[in-house]
């Protein structure tokens, strides 16, 4: 018979909680977070053992460990807590009664093992990389506290004394010890850089993602250890919908009451995109599109150039050129050759 499994997991504790094919409710118990007692507490459960936990920080970890000793090992994104008492020992058996279910259609992939070194790598160059940027918000909201307007990156160069000459002396001390941060954090982010590209050129697959249109070698190793295989997407829409590319529509008012009985009245909906996805791979196609449309002479640019000319609002243009460089990535990953820019030019 089939047990389904809900894990609760905090940092020092682990509640686990079994629901049998009926619903019944089999058991639970509380061990401590660290493997081995995990194993043995999953270990003492009869098989087929169907195993769900929530999306965080060790999810990944627990992957790894109990992948070996589950027949189904599904992660989910944090779900929406019902209302009333709230317990460990509630939030678990409600992750077993999903998955007994079906609940969880939408679910977490996870390939630990791959990439692992590159995925850990790029996960501290966008810890550095955040850290630079708050730096330079913190510096332009002093200027900006003392009615000294900052526009550009002029504030963080060379004339950056200029600047600080401009603030009263007592705020002179803490705004250098501000530009000091910044220096070594930009420094620690370029050494990140160095050390993740050179970790991306270990895999040929980096090599010939780099040949994608406004891709480059940082753009590529931040996204590999996220997408890791590209048989996940059957299409190139199910990798718009992961990227937050896909275009999605909404309304809230297509029923009316006009004589007392409800009439289906479509209205105007509002277009935009799908807002679960995966930020950073959103982030690095839709920044890719902005280096493109740079470039004057590429195919892409004058096939944003046609868009435009044809009505279409530079945003929505934008959003076009970003999908076909994901549609481009995908198909250059499938089919393992570079890109050849001959391919998107306009048919005759």
């Amino acid at each position: 018979m089939d047990r389904y499994i809900g894990l609760d997991v905090h940092a020092n504790s682990c509640t686990v909680a079994v629901v049998g094919p009926s619903g019944r409710r089999l058991g639970t118990q509380v061990v401590e977070t660290n493997g081995a007692a995990i194993i043995e507490a999953i270990r003492a459960i009869a098989r087929p053992r169907h195993v769900c936990l929530e999306e965080g920080t060790q999810s990944a970890w627990l992957h790894e460990v109990l992948s070996a000793h589950a027949d189904e090992l599904v992660v989910i994104q944090e779900s929406e807590r019902s209302q009333g008492q709230k317990s460990d020992k509630r939030d678990a058996f409600a992750l077993a009664e999903g998955l007994r279910l079906g609940k969880y259609a939408c679910r977490v992939f996870k390939a630990p093992r791959q990439y692992a070194r590159l995925r850990a790598l790029a996960h501290t160059y966008e810890m550095i990389r955040g850290d630079v940027a708050r730096t330079k918000n913190r510096i332009k909201a002093v200027y900006r506290s003392r009615g000294i307007t900052t526009t550009g990156k002029r504030v963080y160069g060379p004339s950056r004394h200029e600047w600080i000459q401009q603030l009263p002396s007592a705020n002179q001390a803490a705004v250098e010890l501000l530009y000091r941060e910044l220096d070594h954090l930009v420094e620690l982010k370029e050494a990140a850089g160095t050390q993740l590209v050179a970790e991306s050129r270990l895999h040929a697959i980096s090599r010939l993602l780099e040949t994608a249109p406004g891709l480059g070698p940082v753009r590529v190793a931040r996204m590999v250890p996220v997408v890791v295989t590209p048989t996940r997407f059957r299409t190139s829409r199910q990798f718009w919908s992961y990227c937050g590319l896909g275009l999605v529509m909404r309304s809230s008012a297509d029923w009316q009451r006009p004589k007392g009985k409800w009439v289906f009245a479509p209205v105007k909906k509002t277009i935009g995109l799908n807002p679960r996805c995966n930020r950073t791979l959103k982030g690095l196609f839709k920044s890719a599109a902005l280096t493109v449309i740079s470039k004057p002479d590429h195919p892409l640019t004058q096939h944003y150039q046609r868009l435009l000319d044809a009505g279409t609002k530079p945003p929505s243009a934008r959003l076009t050129i970003a999908r076909k460089i994901a549609a481009i990535t995908l198909a250059i990953w499938k089919h393992e050759e570079a890109y050849d820019p001959a391919r998107t030019q306009p048919k005759p």
